[in-house]
């Protein structure tokens, strides 16, 4: 059990099923884990990564586990124990974890935040939030996809035009935590980088 990206699952949202190809789970906020230590039992406890992404350890220093694989989480900790106890060894399970998602937001029907439970396309994504509504623009459909905690990446798809093409090959496939927002009017210039806070001028940041 271990990760890529917070978040990242195989399609039943379940990190620890993932195949070959999928990469090791990385550790995110609000999840529980339970620490079992084989020697001191006294010591066992079950955490929950707190907005800070630490956790609190029982009698020792906390300990940043947001964005660690659970092997990295599982070093960290003996290394917090090592000076309480010889030789710490210690197990690592994870027992909550916020399944994939997507967030769509702008003209559809039903703005929101969605469980991504399989491959979904843009387009799809746009019809499992409602569809659009009459004043959406259907040409300039964007995309934003976190790089890392502060920049986002932004891509514009006009997907009135693939529709019409039937060119839906060029759709791309979501991944989690990205944000699909559908725009009333068009917008003259999107920059490829944005810094997360610009996400405000198209809808509440705080949800990506």
């Amino acid at each position: 059990m271990a990760a890529a990206k917070p978040g990242k699952a195989d399609g039943m949202g379940n990190p620890q099923l993932g195949g070959e190809r999928r990469p090791p789970y990385r550790l995110n906020r609000s999840d529980v884990v339970a620490l079992t230590f084989s020697l001191s039992p006294e010591f066992d406890q079950t955490l929950t990564i707190q907005p800070d992404g630490y956790v609190a350890l029982k009698d020792a220093t906390a300990v940043l586990a947001q964005g660690l694989t659970l092997d990295e989480f599982r070093l960290a900790v003996q290394r917090a124990y090592a000076g309480y106890l010889h030789d710490p060894q210690v197990a690592v399970a994870l027992k909550e974890f916020e399944h994939p998602y997507f967030v769509a937001g702008g003209e559809v029907g039903r703005p929101g935040k969605y469980e991504l439970r399989a491959d979904t396309t843009v387009l799809e994504a746009v019809e499992i939030a409602g569809g659009f509504t009459h004043e959406a623009k259907h040409s300039q459909v964007l995309l934003f996809r976190r790089v890392n905690n502060d920049l986002v990446e932004a891509r514009v798809f006009n997907l009135k035009r693939m529709l019409r093409e039937k060119s839906l090959g060029e759709v791309v496939q979501l991944q989690p935590g990205d944000l699909v927002f559908v725009p009333q009017n068009s917008i003259s210039k999107v920059e490829r980088f944005l810094s997360k806070p610009s996400l405000s001028m198209y809808m509440n940041s705080t949800q990506f």
